[in-house]
């Protein structure tokens, strides 16, 4: 029985059959005040059943044509009982026309109050009913359609955002969720009610509030978030118990069915409490000169690369060719981008070295790319720092190699990812690095236009701290850092991949572009917030343990921002790097030496003789330690408070 009263069909037959009744009710109750107070006694009973029947067939009639039965009245909007009193009053207009084609003494002849009323009265007691219902409906605590728990639920923000989750939690049929207050910081609105629901200061009671209203959830629903308010928000929140959520456009791939650019809510993610606002580079105007050109990316399956394919498949581009030499990493990039557009991206995947510059040549002679953005290398600095030739043939030779093809093919731009361990650098890969950008550098007498990109870390890049976090607190920990004190500037591998491009754009001739990425970062408050974004309590159900800095590292990343030897460009947020080139002829003087070293050390383990050469190429390599003795003292290590 419950089953076909859950039946839509069946659902609306009843309801018709209710108003059916109510009409005749409201209609009989008319016809009987009107033969009480009428000065006509003698009242024609055929005439009030006729006419009677014409008001209600005209009422239904104009019911179906506004659709009133197709609404689902525990859920539907104001729009709705605005055209059922609109049907009701057209159904009594009709009848009066209709009754009007006939002379007064015609059973059909109908009286123009008698059709004005009970058409009115029909309308507002249907009104009156379904809101009925529908607060009956909404006022069974703790039951959703199918019986199954409601989840309390208090609303941070009572602003507009807040009010269009509120009414969507209220009228949707699929929610779980039942909201019970609101939650400001705006005193001109706590005291007062939003969807009648109140709205409470946000102060230490009202932890007490959400205690004793049974709340489990807590969504924050506050339109431009900045990231130290979310940080901010969620510290006092969590105090509660409560899992806390974002009201916000999906995160890309955290929601495979979410529909692009509509508000949904989600989990916290560690980029929403990143101490500065995500920045969004990559503009109209950058995209169309992406457009129709042919596009090359080496590196194109890791995690820099195969962001810059996803942008650069948006763009339209006449032909795009993933390089690798990771097969795995290229097919998944390779399929995820058919699968998203077919046949409308022209898509070439090749398993390439850059270290092979026969391979390169042939695929440069084949594609003739346009453009190049050289994304391979190793940047591992722990594993490059024993494994030393790796890093100098794969990052430096085959940097060198990717740029010598691209001239002879005649490439426009070519765009080399580099890093902020590039500045200053105290192990092989950040060296190496540098490296790289010297050999871009000394190019400006190319009819191929170089640049380079320099960033900082990227959030849940392969080899980042985030998926090594996420893979320790799923083993239950503990969480291992190199240091307490260490620090980093981070940005999200969206923004990397768009500081890239629109770098790409730009360049004309052998620039280094830098990234204002913002505070700097403590490691430590990293793990903290992955622990309780987790749902765990750091150091209770999760250690956190420190290990001691590996070889190579330091404490602090050096300011990328150094205004004194920056030019800023028309994005605020991108500067150039004010740096002599070296000629090319010193820059194959330092290579020769290089080679050297990797030839005299193909049969030992270990990078000694390297590690030697580099620091003779690379004047300004540092040993960790003489920056990490000095770092409480740095201006990095002060800005993120660190003692």
């Amino acid at each position: 029985m419950a089953s076909l009263f859950n039946n839509g069909k069946v659902r609306r037959v009843i309801l018709f059959i209710m108003d059916i009744l109510m009409f005749v009710g409201i209609n009989e109750g008319y016809y009987q005040a009107t033969r009480i107070f009428s000065n006509s006694p003698n009242y024609n009973d055929k005439k009030y059943l006729v006419s009677s029947l014409v008001l209600l067939a005209s009422i239904v009639f104009f019911r179906l044509v506004f659709r009133v039965y197709s609404n689902i009245w525990r859920y539907t909007s104001t729009k709705a009982y605005f055209n059922l009193i609109l049907a009701d009053l057209c159904g009594g207009a009709l009848a009066i026309v209709i009754s009007r084609a006939f002379p007064d003494t015609s059973p059909i002849y109908l009286g123009i109050w008698h059709s004005l009323n009970v058409a009115s009265l029909t309308a507002l007691f249907s009104v009156l009913a379904r809101l009925t219902y529908r607060l009956i409906y909404k006022s069974r605590k703790g039951l959703d359609p199918d019986g199954s728990p409601h989840i309390n639920v208090a609303i941070v923000g009572a602003g507009q955002l807040g009010a269009i989750l509120a009414s969507d939690l209220t009228t949707s049929h699929r929610t779980i969720y039942n909201p019970v207050f609101f939650i400001d910081t705006d005193n001109a609105k706590t005291g007062s009610r939003v969807h009648n629901l109140p709205v409470y200061k946000e102060n230490a009671a009202v932890l007490e509030k959400i205690k004793r209203y049974s709340v489990s959830e807590i969504f924050i629903a506050i339109a431009n978030l900045t990231s130290e308010e979310a940080t901010r928000i969620y510290n006092f929140y969590s105090l509660t118990g409560c899992k806390i959520k974002l009201y916000d456009l999906p995160v890309r791939d955290a929601n495979p069915n979410a529909v692009p650019g509509k508000r949904t809510i989600r989990e916290f993610q560690i980029e929403d409490l990143l101490f500065r606002q995500p920045i969004n580079f990559f503009d109209s105007e950058s995209k169309n000169y992406y457009s129709d050109k042919t596009i090359l990316v080496t590196g194109g399956g890791g995690s820099i690369g195969s962001e810059i394919c996803r942008q650069l498949a948006k763009c339209s581009p006449k032909k795009l060719i993933i390089v690798d030499i990771y097969e795995n990493n290229a097919y998944d990039i390779q399929q995820e981008l058919v699968r998203k557009y077919g046949d409308k991206l022209n898509l070439a995947v090749e398993i390439a070295s850059v270290r092979d510059k026969e391979r390169l040549s042939c695929l440069f002679k084949n594609y003739r790319p346009n453009i190049v953005f050289h994304a391979a290398a190793h940047k591992h600095v722990p594993l490059m720092e024993q494994s030393g030739c790796e890093a100098i043939k794969n990052n430096v030779l085959g940097t060198y190699n990717t740029a010598d093809v691209a001239e002879e093919y005649g490439v426009e731009k070519f765009i080399l990812i580099s890093t902020d361990k590039a500045v200053n650098p105290t192990n092989i890969m950040g060296a190496s690095k540098r490296l790289c950008e010297m050999v871009v550098q000394c190019r400006t007498d190319s009819k191929t236009s170089f640049a380079a990109v320099r960033f900082g870390n990227v959030l849940g890049s392969n080899g980042s701290v985030i998926p090594l976090f996420k893979r320790q607190i799923a083993a239950g920990g503990p969480i291992t850092i190199t240091d307490k004190r260490i620090i980093r500037y981070f940005m999200t591998i969206p923004e990397a991949s768009q500081l890239v491009m629109q770098a790409g754009a730009m360049a004309n001739k052998g620039e280094l572009f830098v990234l204002d990425m913002g505070k700097p970062v403590r490691i430590y408050d990293l793990a903290v917030n992955m622990i309780k974004l987790s749902g765990f309590e750091p150091d209770v159900d999760i250690k956190i343990e420190e290990i001691g800095l590996r070889p190579g590292e330091k404490l602090y990343e050096e300011l990328l921002m150094k205004t004194e030897t920056l030019d800023m460009t028309e994005n605020k947020m991108i500067f150039i790097e004010r740096d002599t080139p070296l000629t090319r002829e010193q820059v194959d003087e330092k290579l020769a030496v290089l080679k050297q070293a990797v030839e005299e050390s193909k049969c030992e383990i270990g990078s000694a003789k390297v590690k030697e050469a580099v620091k003779s190429v690379v004047p300004t390599f540092r040993e960790p330690n003489e920056i990490n003795k000095d770092a409480a003292s740095s201006n990095e290590m002060k800005e993120a408070k660190v003692n």
